[in-house]
């Protein structure tokens, strides 16, 4: 990134960033559920092939027999299971930065603002995503989409405080266990709604980023007439 970069330029290329970061851990995730459907035992045919440990016997005193196939499908189902749970983990806090990234940007620039770069809090040295509202684009017509996809985003989240509270208490009625289940499910689909959303707010910052643009080629073409017109020795 060129260190004279102007901050309109500089702030989207930060919310481009958290974009590409986004998307890298949703091809991740996307491979590794993949690859836990490869080693699903109840699709796949394993050999039944058997090996003999040695030293090992049952109860029985016999020896003791492996199905080497099979052990290795359910091995990678653990393997390819803790992979898919982690970079989906990863998949969900990236979405929220990239969205509520760009919403910060957006609502920045239109108070007035002039931010090199996205800035998030941290927890932990980790940056944590903020608030998605984007409040004040009335005259854009992307809003009605921009809204929709937030109330998706409110509903996945407020799922997922229901669902957490539920399960965190000390008795679940079996009603109970049904609402917590159906708002895991709805929890669930935090990533991609949010991945969603922030793909529309970035196309809304470009629109906000606009008259700053324009101003900045006034400068600019200003600054380029009032050269041209100092005398030449």
């Amino acid at each position: 990134m060129p260190e004279n970069q102007h901050w309109i330029e500089s702030l989207f290329d930060s919310v481009y960033a958290l974009y590409e970061t986004a998307h890298e851990y949703q091809l991740a995730h996307r491979a590794a559920q993949v690859a836990v459907e490869t080693v699903n035992i109840d699709r796949r045919k394993a050999h039944e092939g058997r090996i003999t440990i040695e030293g090992r016997v049952t109860a029985y005193n016999n020896p003791l027999t492996r199905e080497a196939h099979v052990d290795a499908l359910f091995g990678l189902s653990r393997l390819y299971g803790d992979l898919e749970s982690e970079v989906g983990r990863r998949y969900e806090e990236a979405a929220c930065l990239f969205a509520s990234g760009a919403a910060w940007a957006i609502r920045t620039v239109l108070d007035g603002g002039t931010p090199a770069h996205v800035r998030f809090q941290t927890e932990d040295g980790r940056p944590v995503s903020g608030g998605m509202n984007i409040p004040g684009l009335d005259t854009y017509s992307g809003g009605p989409a921009l809204d929709a996809a937030y109330d998706s985003v409110l509903r996945c989240t407020h799922a997922a405080a229901a669902a957490e509270d539920l399960a965190g208490r000390d008795y679940v009625s079996d009603h109970e266990a049904g609402e917590m289940f159906r708002a895991g499910e709805v929890a669930g689909g935090l990533a991609d709604v949010a991945y969603a959303y922030g793909l529309l707010a970035q196309r809304a910052l470009n629109f906000v980023l606009l008259e700053p643009r324009r101003a900045r080629e006034r400068e600019i073409a200003v600054a380029r007439a009032a050269q041209q017109s100092q005398p030449t020795a």
